[in-house]
Order: C-alpha cells, then sequence, then structure tokens
C-alpha cells in the first residue's frame, strides 16, 4: 500500500485482512468505466470466519456492528488489491448491509453504521454513500453480516 489513504490508515491505526479468493464462481471486484464493484465480504479475518450466528441472538446489535466493519475492511481490501491505490477512490456510492437477523431483531441499522463509519473513516467525506440495511433470515457460512458496495474510482 502506498499513498496518502495508507498513511491515513496506519496513522489510525487501521489494518487490513488480506484480500479473500472467491469462494465460488465470482470476481471479488468488478471495474467497468469509472465504477468499482465490490461483491459481498463476510465478516473474516485472513480466512477466519467470525461472528457465526445471529444478530439479536447469538450477538448484540453492538456485536452485529463490529462484524459489520469487519466485512467492511474486507471490501477495502479487496478494493486495495484491485485497484493497488486507495487513493484512486473518488468516493463511496453504496453500500448494501445484509444482517443474519433474528425474528424480532429490528435495528439493522445500528448493525450498518459499523460499515458505514468505517467508509467515512477511511475516506473521509467522500466516504459518505447511499445504503440499504436489510436483516435477512440466513447468510452464507452462517456469519452475522455480509456487506457488497460500489465505489467511484479513476
Amino acid at each position: 500500500m502506498s499513498g496518502t489513504i495508507a498513511r491515513q490508515l496506519a496513522a489510525k491505526h487501521i489494518e487490513l485482512p488480506n484480500a479473500a479468493a472467491p469462494v465460488a464462481n465470482y470476481t471479488p471486484v468488478v471495474i467497468a468505466n469509472d465504477t468499482a464493484f465490490v461483491s459481498g465480504q463476510v465478516c473474516s479475518w485472513n480466512g477466519e470466519f467470525k461472528f457465526i450466528g445471529r444478530v439479536g441472538g447469538d450477538f448484540s446489535a453492538e456485536e452485529g456492528r463490529q462484524a459489520a466493519r469487519m466485512a467492511g475492511l474486507n471490501i477495502v481490501a479487496q478494493l486495495q488489491n484491485a485497484l493497488g491505490d486507495l487513493d484512486r477512490v473518488k468516493r463511496v456510492l453504496r453500500i448494501n448491509v445484509f444482517v443474519n437477523s433474528a425474528e424480532s431483531f429490528t435495528e439493522q441499522p445500528k448493525v450498518a453504521n459499523g460499515a458505514s463509519d468505517l467508509m467515512v473513516e477511511v475516506f473521509g467525506e467522500a466516504g459518505r454513500h447511499t445504503r440499504s440495511a436489510v436483516g435477512v433470515a440466513q447468510l452464507p457460512l452462517g456469519v452475522a453480516v455480509e456487506v457488497d458496495a460500489m465505489f467511484q474510482v479513476d
């Protein structure tokens, strides 16, 4: 990593995990024109799946927020891997946060803030984005959170 954002990450003690290889038939990042689409990333750290279970059951909303932040770190790691330099990011356009929710859990927006806050922390004002926060009955491998994203890049 090099560049202004890389120095900011280091100064803020934000470590990125290794960009995970796909676990199925998809591409982690597709760049079309000036838009980078990052496939859904889950709450894992260097290949070890974390936060296995449901938010509102196995995990609190705060723990779900931590899981969303971890998924967001994986998004940034995939982007770094694809672009080579995070300074190429002009703007975070949109993130979608999927929360493996217990039946009565309704605090998906609080969980999604883990990823949203991270994007602003990493990219500053360019990290402000549109978003969906959705509760789902199940996610791949039983993880608590999955996040996908779109970025404007040069």
